[in-house]
């Protein structure tokens, strides 16, 4: 991932270094497993502690001679050990350690990310609450449609941040397992049980069966649930692209002071934060497919997922994080314009007002194809010929009479649409807010 969406702490978690030492902890672990159960002699961990070292450009110089990784590490950090580099990498096979070490490092990203993930929870709340009775028409097709609640919309991120939540941190039990079951997963060099005592070590669970490798299904779910998470947040940046459009002017993402809009045109206000996050979510979906692509392998394994997953799981955990932290920064701070939304109901014609016409017609004794074919030739008129709504069905009342002047002031009452919205509400946990 290039640096500009590589955030702390996320980005110190994928070095070159960290990776390294990640590979010494998995190590170190079997050393002092083997002097716990008598292997090795007293102190051998001890001792390869001291004297391991971890020389990135050492080792990147031996791998370009050897042409293999794990060997140039186990080369360079072994080099000023002395009888305990017997006991290092002892029975294993370099997945054991490359696949182990690297579901340590998922572990730590997605911890950060579902930490991210709680505040972004935790605005989505506040939004909720604070435009619960806010009046909006909502659209469908892209189209006025008939009015809601502006809360609702944050309802529902909130309702699918929760669900995502839910899929992390499942996720998070399934990647905390690792593998030391040797070439080709059938622990002919190494017990099961020093694999077990070598895994608690790391706050990690065995496979239940490996190959030489920990199977890819729990990586692909791990991109997948990541790549869920994204299009949620693409669902919001969605929205607020839309909202922020010149004919809409209903919500703005914040424009800093000194912010530019455009080189060339200065009075430009663009939904950059919105579009980018709109662009990654898409690398987070292509990721995912990629780790799926890697699920079925030769046999006990070959490395065809390697080159795939040295980009696609970093760069996965960096944009997941980059974009939960600038989607909380742009939510918590948008600009909704009330009075603009409305607005919109002159720009409607009243026409989202017609299922309430057409309903009353019906509690009235039309059938609904009459009262359907009525509603819909005063609306299209009125679309045509840009008339409101309203007052056309005042003069078709004044000739018919089918409504009463209370009647028809309550058919188009936006308040009418709110009076579930409560209902709706409460199916949701507000009590940490309160």
């Amino acid at each position: 991932m290039i640096s500009r969406y590589s955030l702390s702490p996320m980005k110190e978690i994928w070095t070159q270094e960290a990776q390294y030492e990640r590979w010494l902890e998995v190590e170190l672990a079997l050393i002092k497993t083997y002097e716990e159960l008598g292997i090795a002699p007293q102190n051998s961990y001890k001792n390869a502690k001291k004297n391991s070292k971890i020389d990135v450009e050492e080792i990147l110089k031996i791998e370009s001679e050897v042409r293999h990784d794990v060997i140039a590490f186990i080369k360079s950090v072994t080099e000023n050990m002395n009888d305990e580099a017997r006991y290092f990498h002892m029975g294993l096979t370099s997945s054991d350690v490359i696949d182990t070490a690297l579901s340590l490092a998922m572990k730590q990203s997605l911890e950060l990310i579902i930490d991210k993930l709680n505040e972004f929870i935790k605005v989505l709340k506040i939004l909720a609450k604070k435009y619960k009775n806010t009046i909006t028409l909502g659209r469908t097709h892209g189209i006025h449609a008939e009015p809601t609640s502006f809360g609702l919309k944050w309802l529902s991120y909130l309702s699918e941040a929760e669900r995502n939540r839910e899929r992390l941190e499942k996720t998070l039990e399934d990647i905390s397992q690792g593998k030391l079951s040797g070439a080709v997963g059938n622990y002919a060099n190494i017990d099961p049980s020093v694999e077990k005592k070598v895994l608690e070590k790391l706050s990690l669970m065995p496979c239940k069966i490996s190959t030489q490798i920990v199977p890819r299904d729990i990586h692909a779910e791990f991109l997948y649930n990541l790549s869920l998470l994204g299009a949620g947040i693409e669902r919001i940046a969605l929205e607020i692209r839309h909202l922020q459009r010149s004919e809409v002017q209903e919500a703005f993402e914040p424009f800093t002071k000194g912010q530019r809009g455009s080189s060339a045109m200065p009075h430009k206000k663009n939904p950059i934060i919105s579009e980018r996050l709109c662009g990654m979510a898409r690398l987070l979906r292509s990721n995912a497919d990629a780790a799926a692509e890697n699920i079925a392998l030769w046999h006990e394994r070959d490395i065809s997922h390697s080159s795939i997953e040295r980009i696609i799981i970093p760069d996965s955990c960096l944009i997941a994080f980059y974009m939960l932290e600038k989607v909380t920064w742009m939510v918590e701070g948008i600009d909704v314009k009330e009075d603009q939304m409305i607005e919109q109901f002159k720009r409607s014609y009243n026409l989202v007002f017609s299922q309430r016409v057409m309903l009353t017609l019906v509690s009235k004794g039309f059938s609904r194809e009459d009262a359907y074919k009525l509603t819909q030739k005063v609306a299209l008129e009125c679309w045509n010929s840009k008339k409101d709504f309203k007052e056309e069905i005042k003069k078709v009342n004044d000739d018919e009479h089918y409504f009463s002047k209370n009647e028809i002031e309550d058919i188009f009452n936006p308040t009418y649409f709110l009076k579930n919205i409560s209902k709706i509400y409460e199916r949701f946990n507000f009590e940490d807010e309160e």
